[in-house]
């Protein structure tokens, strides 16, 4: 069987503490271990909310889809739920049916002015806090700030105590918008387009999360990795799986996102797929990987 550890470079000495035995397999450089599941929303009214950031710095890999259906199916089990739009591109802003040029505020006054996020928080079919344009501007802003990593935590923390949980999409890089997110979070998913030169953005992803608990969250941790355009008639996809359970084991989500038509056609009608498909196998998808969620998904940090 491929490693990844194999094919792709790994962090040069000094970077992280993980780069010490470069020849050995990921799966070796790794602990992994049980998470509990987040109470259940009448459990404990006061418990701040548990942050998952999507990432991964490939793009057209599902991290806005995944992200908004993610959130309403954990909104449908009566969990209280957040949604923060990080990626300049405003796709998940535009998946709830809002046009980002006409968007006054969003997290770029968040990030950069220190506005309260209250103030861009739309009630769409979850909490969302939107992005503009404007966002793309941030990471030049941010760069002269002190404190510039931590700015999104700090926005959130008046609100966690009112949701269980707050899933933040990011955009297709590693830059300081993804690094704030990933300060932010405690948890990370990231999905993973079922084909080979994909899976490369796992190791350097793998590479930014050391540094950061190094430096930063010693706390952040991979939650998943959901493997997403499934294509099963393939061999190509299902070569993808296989690599990515002999490197990852029980990090990869159970759940395959698999192709379908329905994920381009909810964002039109300004939607998710769970609402303009509820019973379909794309909005199925996310229900069963909600339950993965809240089961309690392995989770990993190196040692």
């Amino acid at each position: 069987m491929v490693r990844l550890a194999g094919l792709f470079s790994r962090p040069q000495e000094g970077q992280a503490e993980a780069s010490a035995q470069e020849e050995a397999p990921i799966r070796d450089e790794v602990q992994i271990r049980d998470q509990a599941p987040p109470p259940p929303p009448e459990a404990d009214a006061a418990a701040k909310a548990r942050v998952i950031a999507f990432a991964n710095q490939k793009g057209g890999v599902a991290k806005t889809t995944s992200t908004l259906n993610l959130a309403v199916a954990l909104s449908e089990e009566g969990y209280r739920v957040l949604v923060v739009d990080m990626d300049p591109q405003g796709n998940l802003t535009m998946s709830q049916g809002l046009n980002p040029d006409q968007i006054t505020r969003s997290m770029f006054d968040v990030l950069v002015h220190r506005l309260p996020i209250d103030q861009v928080i739309q009630e769409t079919e979850v909490d969302l806090a939107v992005s503009s344009i404007d966002l793309a501007g941030a990471e030049l802003a941010l760069s002269s700030m002190i404190g510039r990593e931590r700015a999104l935590e700090k926005a959130l923390a008046p609100v966690k105590e009112r949701y269980d949980f707050v899933l933040v999409d990011t955009p297709p890089s590693l830059g300081l918008l993804t690094i704030n997110a990933l300060v932010a979070a405690e948890g990370v998913i990231v999905p993973v387009q079922c084909e080979y030169l994909s899976l490369r953005g796992l190791v350097q992803l793998e590479n930014t999360l050391s540094m950061i608990r190094e430096n930063i969250n010693p706390d952040v941790e991979i939650q998943g990795i959901l493997p997403t355009m499934f294509d099963g008639r393939t061999l190509h996809s299902r070569e993808a799986i296989e690599i990515l359970q002999e490197n990852f084991g029980d990090l990869v989500f159970k759940t395959r996102i698999k192709k379908t038509v329905r994920y381009a056609e909810a964002p039109v009608k300004g939607s998710s797929v769970l609402k303009y498909d509820p019973s379909g196998s794309a909005a199925e998808a996310y229900r069963e990987l909600a339950k993965e969620v809240l089961n309690g998904a392995k989770a990993r940090k190196h040692a």
